[in-house]
């Protein structure tokens, strides 16, 4: 009899262990998992990032001379600069007498045209004494013909139907070839470089070129082994949700420049914008920093100087790059109001003056680091649109974080517009963020904004 009632009890036991059990399983499997497992470095929270491409940013070309400049971009307010690639150019298949930075001889040294690697060290450690980050442009989707792994390992490199080296396919990098991310020790030879940088010259981070080109999986593993080391900052040339998970901070927002491209040239409406911050919002992690700008070295050599491609609409593009969401960057000469295409392959400096759009980025960048509701990621607040009487001209927004708000009315159209708005989000006591005027927004309030204008309201 007692063996039974024990033996009763002991399946009631498992019984209610197994159902809690499944139970306790049933309901995690319904519980939301963090998407993002990567933590953003601290200092890039309300971070603006300055590209800096060595060779044409001063008369010398060189590192030493750079570090000369550092002070000014402080005042300018940049917090972390990018430095396009400081390795040695390959000479088989080169473009031009200099090369194109992005072909590759070897990623463990540095390019003589620059300085040596005491000079880089010089330069970090001066821009880590002023407050600021320094990140390089790393290539790893490809190297040059003449990169000494070509002919150690020629197994890391990925062949064409003939068997024989080919530069990335569909575009017209001649000066360059591709790897194969199939290959172990490759990734390994790989990440070790990346690491010599952090460890050795105190690098805190990387732009890394065509991030989409190589295998999430591989980046996945960089970022934790970076990490170990510091926190770093890593953005990718690439527009992918994908790649935020757990390796990158930021991701291109290529799409928007896209979209501004079509509204400036007058081939879409301010409607298009909504398609990019719907994506943004929706598809996009809060966690993503998205890269926005006006130029880059890309777009200045290939594409237009700012002032080509944007014309009477720049200033305004410019202050939605800083004002809406996104993680702002400015292409060394923009300041300067430099109106050329600068040579991708030879040198050509910046002409250095002071100009207007230097003091608007210096402006923007001075209210983004003060306001909370401008800064990045999840550390900002969302743009929630205000509806206005001129939905096809004039894009209306608010974002707010903490005890700080913004307001900001941009009028995309070569024509003056006169708007009133809607819902009572905009509502309440300002300070015009440039004229630092006083204002009291109301119902009944009509803004008449220029063509191409913008107002920006803050408390």
């Amino acid at each position: 009899m007692n063996s039974l009632l024990t033996k009763s009890l002991l399946i009631l036991l498992l019984s209610l262990i197994t159902a809690c059990t499944h139970t306790k399983t049933a309901n995690t499997a319904y519980e939301p998992k963090p998407y993002v497992k990567l933590i953003h470095p601290e200092w890039s929270k309300n971070a603006v990032l300055y590209q800096l491409n060595t060779r044409q940013f001063t008369k010398e070309g060189t590192f030493n001379a750079a570090q000369q400049q550092l002070p000014r971009l402080k005042e300018l307010g940049v917090d972390i600069i990018w430095l396009m690639p400081v390795n040695p150019i390959g000479e088989e298949n080169r473009k031009g007498s200099l090369g194109s930075p992005y072909s590759v001889k070897d990623y463990r040294k540095v390019n003589p045209e620059f300085g040596t690697l005491e000079d880089l060290k010089a330069f970090v450690n001066k821009a880590h004494d002023m407050g600021m980050y320094v990140i390089l442009d790393w290539v790893a989707n490809h190297s040059a013909w003449d990169n000494w792994l070509r002919y150690e390992h020629p197994d890391w490199y990925d062949r064409d139907y003939k068997g024989q080296f080919r530069p990335t396919p569909w575009w017209d990098w001649s000066d360059i070839i591709d790897f194969d991310y199939s290959k172990p020790a490759l990734r390994e030879y790989m990440t070790e470089s990346m690491k010599y940088w952090v460890k050795e010259v105190g690098i805190d981070g990387y732009r890394c070129d065509v991030a989409g080109f190589v295998p999430v999986d591989f980046w996945n593993n960089v970022r934790r082994e970076l990490d170990n080391i510091k926190p770093v900052l890593m953005l990718a040339e690439w527009e992918s949700r994908d790649l935020h998970a757990e390796a990158f901070d930021m991701t291109y927002a290529w799409s928007w420049s896209e979209h501004m491209h079509k509204i400036v040239n007058g081939h879409a409406d301010v409607s298009a914008l909504f398609v990019y911050y719907s994506w943004n919002e929706s598809a996009f992690p809060t966690e993503a920093y998205r890269l926005v700008g006006v130029a880059n070295h890309d777009t200045n050599a290939w594409e237009g100087t700012m002032f080509e491609n944007y014309g009477d609409a720049l200033e305004a593009v410019i202050a939605l790059s800083v004002v809406g969401e996104g993680f702002p960057m400015i292409y060394n000469g923009q300041e300067a109001g430099n109106d050329k295409r600068l040579a991708f392959f030879e040198r050509d400096p910046i002409k250095w003056q002071k100009h207007p759009i230097g003091d608007l980025y210096q402006s923007l960048f001075t209210l983004k680091h003060s306001n909370e509701a401008l800064w990045n990621g999840q550390f900002g607040g969302r743009m929630v649109h205000v509806p206005n009487s001129a939905p096809k001209q004039v894009l209306s927004f608010v974002r707010a974080k903490g005890n700080d708000k913004v307001f900001a009315v941009f009028n995309l159209s070569k024509t003056p517009q006169t708007v009133s708005f809607k819902e009572p989000l905009f509502l309440g006591k300002y300070t015009d963020a440039f004229s630092k005027q006083a204002i009291e927004l109301t119902q009944t309030t009509e803004l008449t904004i220029p063509a191409w204008g913008f107002r920006v309201f803050v408390k």
